[in-house]
């Protein structure tokens, strides 16, 4: 045989008794009693005993307990061969109602292998009490029904047996029914019994407590809930709450408004107890048509307005009928008395409608007469006017209900063009009511604001040499009034220039402000022209604002070189003389001429365009040099004719031609003193100066570096207050009159000239020149014109403008007179010792200067005129 690993498994069952059968075991049986609901753990018997084993065998043979069906409620205790409880034992839930419930086990053991049958009874217990199936049993019974009247009720059951099980009824003392028990069946069924008759108006309904008892020691006991529910009769007429009803009512009371709910009671139920309500039949027909009656809810509603002054009470009947079979009635009287209440509304009188008014209206100018009225009496009939606050209008009392609405501040028809005021009106009542109206107020514009223009000045650039009848610019300005208040015409305020009148120049079209040129204009005569323009609106009377036009006129290049030296006096051709003996490189004469455009329609330049022999003679690109390119021999003519033709720089390009005449001569000596000798004193006398400069530049540097840390210092303890210091950026245009030193540069590289302006800039300034002796080998400097120029400040103005990165203002007076200072030291070095202008060669830029730098006197230096203009 195969030991199987479950041994409470049905398979080993049969295995070993397969083996009992086999080996002829023993059947000996064992018999055990134990009640149910025994702790686990309880001891059942000593089964090792009973078999009569040892303890050591009880290990050794592998003693075990089986069960032969169902679940396994026992176990062995190997160590001390007891049989113990291990699972809850329910008589009722293993056997039910069979009454002797037995559990089979098997004992099992080995070497031999032997079995023996081992049977436990299970005895009961009073372990359940009786219970009904129901906590609440439900009876309807009539409150006619005759008492002996028999109504079955539900048995309750017990699963315990024998004397445990179900034995008796008992019922809660009441009056009006009894208990009776039958036996059916071994089953004892209870029955009330009544015993008096029922009043269901006293009492409809009845609860009884019915309880089943066992004969358990002790006994068990269950309940349940028996509810008698007396059926009603119509026996009882509708009872209203009160008899008679009181309510006031305000007499504005809205349609639809409860004012009161009648109830009635009906002892009886069902059908018997549903009431319906309804006026009595006598009652006035406008009491009906004021009130209604809910025949279900007894609501009594208003059904029309309410008019104290009509009628101030009323007085009726209102009647509740059941649905009984016999219908029965209930009577109740209603009493509604009407209060006077505020409910009319203010209402506002507009007696004269609202006049527009002026802007400029005084305070206290009547605009509307109001009045109000209210269909109340007394407290209720009085009216206030008020209007929202913040309007330039208040509302002043007049007789009984008038107002007058007056002004209360300026006006400003530009602002607040119309006002809507609102009106309210508010009673004395409790609660005040009140009401509102709107009015709209025009206010009629003055002409009060003059015509204004977007900016002060405005800035035109026009060519020079462009023909009349051209627009420069467009001014326009607005005026905030409306109608002929703020139709604007313009105008030029009458001014002359150079002692003729601008309207010559220029035209404004009086309507849409564009100004025209009437004339060409020459730059070379006037650079600059200041309009005054006058925009006038058409009121009464009219206002008037002004703005500046400042046109500048722009150089075109519509004047050729003319030629200054050399000077042909007697025709064309100029006449030179020259020795024989010269040698390469020398100064034959040069062509000097000047330009009347500026700028760039001002750089000169000069070109041999014909010569007798071109390989003798060389011209200077920039300085107009006539030079020598080799030794004249003696096979060379001793009368040379040059063509030289001189251009400047514009578009397009303008130019003039001079010839010279050079007479070759043996022989011929220049009347110039020794030139060694000035030459070395010359040298001399630059060394000095050389000296001195040194000394003069390096004192100006120790005094720069001084008085900027010193502006440095008061700067740091002022910036704490100002955005700026000793030193801003210049912004626009020149608006400090006491600026003292302008440098312009060149905003592609090197400096193209420089302007010194001393004093105001709105005085006149003067323009110096420099021109050196053609003839001279020293280069004496020497001043030939001035020449004065119009508004410089207008003219500033334009230079920033264009040269914005290249223009840096000093305001503190200390740099001022430090610049000053300056200037007069490089100004005293400039006529002092000659200034070498040198010219770079032409790119695809145009010409390009180089600085201006002083230096020692050197030989064959000729710069040409008009290119340094010096301005102070």
């Amino acid at each position: 045989c195969t030991k199987r690993s479950t041994p409470s498994s049905k398979p080993l069952s049969q295995t070993l008794w397969l083996c009992y059968l086999l080996w002829n075991t023993s059947d000996a049986e064992i018999r055990y009693s134990v009640p149910e609901e025994l702790k686990i753990g309880s001891v059942v018997g000593n089964i090792a005993k009973d078999l009569e084993l040892e303890l050591s065998e009880i290990s050794d043979r592998r003693l075990q307990i089986a069960a032969e069906y169902g679940k396994q409620h026992f176990g062995i205790d190997l160590g001390k061969g007891e049989l113990k409880i291990t699972d809850r034992i329910d008589r009722e839930q293993i056997c039910g109602s069979i009454p002797k419930c037995m559990l089979t086990l098997e004992a099992i053991i080995e070497n031999p292998l032997q079995m023996y049958r081992v049977k436990v009874d299970i005895r009961d217990v009073n372990d359940n009490s009786p219970f009904f199936l129901n906590n609440q049993i439900v009876l309807n019974v009539d409150e006619a029904k005759t008492p002996g009247a028999r109504f079955r009720l539900e048995p309750a059951k017990d699963p315990d047996i024998a004397s445990n099980s179900l034995a008796s009824y008992v019922l809660s003392k009441n009056e009006h029914f009894v208990l009776s028990v039958k036996n059916k069946d071994d089953t004892k069924i209870p029955e009330l019994i009544l015993e008096k008759a029922l009043d269901r108006e006293k009492q409809s309904s009845h609860s009884l407590l019915l309880t089943a008892l066992d004969g358990g020691t002790p006994a068990r006991s269950g309940t349940t809930t028996i509810i008698v529910r007396v059926q009603d009769s119509n026996d009882n007429s509708p009872v209203f709450e009160k008899p008679s009803y009181k309510v006031k009512l305000p007499e504005n009371s809205p349609k639809g408004t409860v004012l009161l709910t009648v109830k009635a009671l009906d002892s009886d139920e069902g059908l018997n107890s549903q009431l319906t309500y309804s006026f009595e039949p006598n009652t006035p027909v406008n009491i009906q048509n004021l009130f209604s009656v809910d025949s279900e809810q007894g609501a009594i509603t208003v059904k029309d307005h309410l008019d104290f002054e009509l009628v101030s009470s009323f007085k009726f009947e209102v009647i509740a009928t059941d649905k009984g079979a016999s219908p029965l009635e209930g009577l109740c009287t209603v009493e509604i008395e009407i209060l006077d209440v505020n409910d009319n509304v203010p209402e506002i009188l507009l007696k004269s409608l609202p006049k527009p008014v002026r802007e400029d209206a005084a305070p206290g100018t009547v605009v509307a007469l109001i009045g109000a009225r209210d269909g109340d009496s007394g407290e209720n009939g009085k009216v206030h006017l008020s209007i929202q606050p913040g309007l330039p209008f208040t509302l002043k009392p007049s007789i009984s209900n008038y107002y007058v609405l007056i002004t209360d501040s300026s006006l400003d028809h530009e602002i607040f063009p119309k006002y809507i005021i609102e009106i309210i009106a508010k009673d004395f009542g409790t609660p005040p009511l009140e009401s509102k109206t709107q009015i709209p107020v025009d206010v009629l514009d003055v002409n009060d604001n003059p015509p204004g223009f977007p900016h002060s000045s405005y800035t035109v650039y026009v060519k020079e040499n462009v023909n009349a009848g051209n627009i420069l610019c467009t001014v326009s300005a607005f005026d905030p009034d409306q109608g002929e208040n703020a139709k604007i015409s313009y105008s030029i305020i009458e001014s002359k220039s150079r002692g003729i009148s601008l309207s010559s120049y220029f035209y404004i079209n009086a309507e849409n402000g564009s100004i025209f040129s009437m004339h060409s204009f020459d730059y070379e005569k006037i650079k600059l022209f200041q309009i005054q323009v006058q925009a006038k609106d058409h009121g009464s009377p009219s206002l008037s604002s002004n703005a500046t036009v400042h046109v500048f006129i722009l150089d075109q290049n519509d004047n050729a070189p003319v030629v200054i030296y050399p000077s042909a006096v007697m025709g064309s051709v100029s006449h030179q003389r020259m020795p024989r003996s010269a040698k390469a490189g020398h100064l034959v004469t040069k062509v000097t001429a000047v330009d009347a455009d500026s700028g760039h329609n001002a750089y000169i330049s000069y070109r041999l365009a014909e010569a007798t022999d071109a390989s003798l003679f060389s011209v200077n690109l920039h300085t107009g040099e006539v030079r020598t390119k080799r030794s004249v021999s003696e096979q060379d003519d001793s009368s040379q004719r040059l063509l030289i033709e001189i251009k400047d720089n514009g578009e397009p390009v303008q130019s003039t031609t001079v010839t010279v005449d050079i007479l070759i001569e043996d022989g011929f000596h220049e009347p110039v003193p020794d030139y060694r000798k000035k030459t070395t004193e010359l040298n001399q006398k630059s060394g000095k100066i050389t000296l001195y400069l040194i000394i003069s530049l390096a004192s100006v540097s120790l005094l720069c570096l001084l008085t900027f840390f010193i502006l440095l210092v008061k700067c740091a303890r002022s910036s704490s207050g100002s955005s700026s210091c000793c030193m801003r950026r210049s912004d626009s245009g020149y608006k400090n009159p006491n600026r003292n030193l302008q440098i312009q540069l060149n905003t592609d590289g090197p400096i193209k000239y420089v302007e010194v302006l001393g004093g105001d800039m709105m005085s006149q300034s003067q323009s110096f020149g420099s021109y050196l002796s053609p003839m001279s080998e020293f280069s004496d400097f020497t001043l030939v014109k001035t020449s004065s120029t119009t508004d410089f400040t207008n003219t500033l103005n334009v230079l920033d403008a264009s040269l914005p990165d290249s223009t840096w203002t000093f305001e503190s007076q200390q740099v001022r007179d430090l610049v000053y200072f300056i200037c007069l030291l490089t100004f005293s070095c400039r006529f002092a010792i000659p200034l070498n202008v040198s010219r770079q060669p032409l790119d695809e830029r145009g010409l390009s200067f180089k600085p201006m730098v002083c230096k020692t006197a050197q030989r064959d230096l000729l710069p040409p005129p008009a290119t340094v203009p010096v301005q102070w």
